[in-house]
């Protein structure tokens, strides 16, 4: 791929040292950044609000990688790290047009808003639970993430898709080097392999014997006789399974950080004088769940800024980049303000037809959980300085590996 922009590409760290310096630069080149996968493949990055939306809604930018250049050339291996982000079966994520919308609108079926929203009261349940298990000794050292961040959206999705809890320390360990850069690659395509084994096993029980969960929903979702193939409900559930974890689980540790980092608007929200709706979506916005998303392809040249997106060439959505950009949120956008006053219109979960459609669930369970953990626990503070945390070598998520905290006295 000729591009004229080589000298001037951003190598994303395999390692994600430093997302806030990463995005900054990625901002200043731009709406439209020359930039570089792990693993050395050379994509585009949209980096600014507006550009972002109207690429996100341009009929030109398609999903199918077989649009994709590199991919045609042979230069993208199979057991690339990422290859199950950029060609991860046939979903929402990898389909456009007229498919897409069929495919959403079956989706939307099973996944309705009272459907989520009774949850509610599992979540609150399962959050109970996490809580009454976190009983340290004073001035102890607590992994809250492995203790409560990460268990909790893992127990509500495996109840929510009907998948056996007995799966989940295995799917774990399988979606950790799905989203890792440092997965071997001799260990990429049987993880691949594995996670669609189990999301198999899952369709192929539920079909057997129906439940009260999103599988079966799916499977019996119809819409005008037509229903979604194994193959689409399998990555589906993997999609679902892979976004509704992950997003959530940073969602939570990010507020959980900021609002260590800003002791002065912990105070607002616990005495009542702000929502816990703008702690969340000030934390979607400021410290977005998901970095980087991968990948669109495009059918055709297209113009963004002074630059011009190859036909041929694939295009990532860099949402941590996004959330920051000063045209859309003001001069302060790289502030943490739970108290801004002007609307908070981040698109952390997606624009347009693209939105996630797990973001209900993913706000209702933070709605839940933050509440709960700081009237049980309202002194919690960070165990060790908010620099020395260290982000997982995973491009696409903004995901701590632990995070310390001492709780402080319990209220409950």
């Amino acid at each position: 791929m000729t591009t004229g922009m080589e000298d001037t590409r951003i190598a994303l760290d395999p390692f994600v040292t430093d997302l806030d310096g990463e995005s900054a630069r990625l901002r200043a080149a731009g709406p439209l950044a020359a930039v570089e996968l792990p693993g050395g493949v050379p994509v585009w990055a949209v980096t600014h609000h507006a550009e972002a939306k109207q690429l996100l809604t341009d009929p030109r930018l398609v999903k199918d990688i077989n649009v994709w250049g590199a991919w045609q050339r042979g230069e993208i291996p199979p057991d690339w790290p990422l290859i199950g982000l950029a060609n991860p079966g046939r979903s929402m994520l990898t389909v456009d047009g007229a498919d897409h919308r069929r495919m959403r609108a079956l989706v939307a079926q099973a996944l309705t808003p009272r459907r989520v929203e009774r949850m509610r009261e599992r979540i609150a349940e399962l959050t109970e639970g996490l809580l009454n298990d976190l009983s340290p000794a004073p001035g102890a050292v607590v992994d809250l993430k492995a203790a409560f961040a990460y268990p909790l959206p893992m127990y509500v999705i495996a109840d929510l898709m009907g998948i056996e809890e007995s799966r989940l320390p295995r799917l774990k360990e399988l979606f950790e080097k799905f989203f890792s850069t440092q997965t071997p690659p001799a260990e990429v395509i049987a993880t691949l392999t594995e996670l669609a084994g189990v999301m198999v096993a899952t369709v192929a029980a539920k079909r057997a014997e129906p439940g009260d969960d999103l599988t079966s929903a799916l499977i019996l979702a119809s819409e005008d006789g037509d229903h979604l193939t194994d193959e689409e409900i399998v990555s589906t559930l993997q999609l679902m399974v892979a976004a509704g974890h992950e997003t959530t689980i940073s969602l939570i540790v990010n507020a959980v950080v900021q609002l260590s980092r800003h002791p002065e608007q912990r105070a607002l929200v616990l005495a009542g004088k702000a929502d816990w709706s703008s702690v969340i979506e000030e934390t979607l916005r400021h410290s977005t769940p998901t970095s980087h998303v991968l990948i669109r392809f495009a059918t055709q040249d297209v113009q963004v800024g002074d630059r011009i997106l190859p036909a041929g060439d694939a295009l990532i959505v860099s949402y941590a980049a996004i959330g920051r950009d000063e045209r859309a949120h003001g001069p302060t956008a790289a502030d943490f303000d739970i108290t801004r006053t002007s609307p908070n219109r981040h698109i952390s979960f997606g624009h347009g037809p693209h939105v996630c459609p797990g973001a209900a669930l993913s706000r209702l369970e933070a709605s839940v959980a933050l509440p709960a953990l700081y009237e049980r626990f309202p002194d919690l503070e960070l165990a060790v300085p908010a620099g020395e945390l260290r982000n997982k070598p995973v491009v696409t998520q903004n995901d701590l590996f632990e995070l310390p905290v001492r709780l402080g006295a319990s209220e409950g």
